[in-house]
């Protein structure tokens, strides 16, 4: 499959634009839909503690590599450091249970899952720990990215990053980094396109992966009322329009006018046949006329504003 690599700073690191999200697939499934995912071509995979899925997804990556269908140096993983881990001595030791779950050597990329510390919770007790009751234990953010950095100086991390940050949390990071963040990783669909943030990031030499590809399709299901208010992507009228010129499904569209932007993918589906059509956007080109299309598209509707579950307006 033909595939298009993003260079991360400061190691010069390969990251593909096209990758596959672990949110939401489930522990009975979630071996297999790895499995068949590296059978289709996909190279990255997204995970985090906070998902619940870890162990199932490394057991996939594992059978993949036994059966010599890709070989670690071939893939590119990401995870996350979940906030009830901020501490400074609890960073390496959430870091070293995903790696122990995931069954690796190496992270090929550590994120700060958000900008939010709370209250540590031990691993006995509950993992993953959630969102817990939500009680805060403010830990500043320097503090926490020493600790990520120390990660890389052990070469068990190749490259790290920032998960929901804005451009002033960035600006003050990058300002004490001494290993500066390689990825901002972020919701970015053509309703949330998040342009301003992106320049920001990528003129300070981020690479930017964007979540919740297609915007309120996943949270739906979560019963979330902005989404539910919203228009479905996939019956989104200029959306269609532009898929059906380039004999594209709308999937296809909105993942290309990302990758366009030099933004990384990392849609999720558990269907074979999804899986290999979100794979097939690397034989078209969208015009600069369907590029202003989909941008004109934002209204901002975020979708995932830990304002709405958590009470902590980060995004205020």
């Amino acid at each position: 499959m033909a595939t298009q690599s993003l260079t991360l700073q400061p190691g010069n690191n390969k990251m593909p634009l096209l990758g596959f999200g672990t949110w939401k697939v489930s522990k009975e499934t979630a071996a297999d839909v790895i499995y068949k995912a590296i059978q289709a071509g996909y190279r990255l995979f997204d995970c985090a503690c906070d998902y619940g899925n870890e162990v199932q997804v490394g057991q996939g990556i594992k059978k993949a590599i036994d059966d010599k269908l890709v070989t670690r140096e071939e893939l590119f993983i990401t995870s996350k450091l979940w906030n009830t881990y901020h501490h400074k001595e609890h960073v390496p030791q959430a870091f070293h249970r995903t790696l122990k779950d995931l069954g690796l050597d190496y992270i090929d990329l550590y994120l700060i899952h958000f900008p939010i510390s709370l209250k540590f919770v031990p691993f006995e007790e509950r993992y993953p720990p959630e969102w817990g009751n939500n009680e805060q234990d403010p830990v500043p953010i320097h503090e926490t990215w020493a600790a990520m950095e120390d990660l890389v100086h052990s070469g068990k991390v190749k490259n790290i990053g920032v998960s929901n940050f804005s451009a002033v949390l960035l600006m003050d990071l990058l300002s004490y980094a001494k290993v500066k963040p390689a990825v901002l990783h972020i919701e970015v669909h053509p309703y949330l396109n998040n342009a301003q943030l992106i320049k920001f990031a990528q003129s300070q030499g981020l690479q930017i992966t964007g979540f919740s590809n297609f915007g309120p399709a996943s949270y739906v299901e979560l019963n979330s009322p902005v989404a539910k208010g919203a228009v479905p992507l996939f019956e989104e009228e200029r959306l269609l329009e532009i898929a059906t010129r380039h004999h594209k499904k709308v999937a296809q569209v909105i993942l290309r006018w990302l990758i366009q932007n030099n933004v990384a993918v990392i849609p999720k589906s558990s269907d074979p046949t999804r899986i290999a059509e979100n794979a097939n956007i690397f034989d078209f080109q969208l015009s600069p006329e369907d590029m202003e299309t989909i941008n004109g598209m934002n209204i901002p509707l975020r979708l995932n504003d830990p304002a709405g579950y958590a009470n902590i307006p980060i995004f205020a």
